[in-house]
């Protein structure tokens, strides 16, 4: 169960960098889809950092 912790971050991010890629890949781009992304992308990262000192 701390092996699935452990990833969890990484997981947050690489549904960050899918929201981020959807409306490059379609042609429109609306600062509300782009913020969004960026929110989950530096939640990922936080999350990241936070439980890779937690689960060991």
């Amino acid at each position: 169960m701390n092996n699935l912790f452990k990833y969890l971050g990484i997981c947050i991010l690489i549904i960050g960098l899918l929201i981020l890629a959807i409306p490059t890949l379609s042609g429109s781009s609306s600062n509300s889809i782009l913020l969004v992304g960026l929110g989950v992308v530096i939640l990922g990262y936080l999350t990241h950092i936070i439980l890779g000192r937690r689960v060991q």
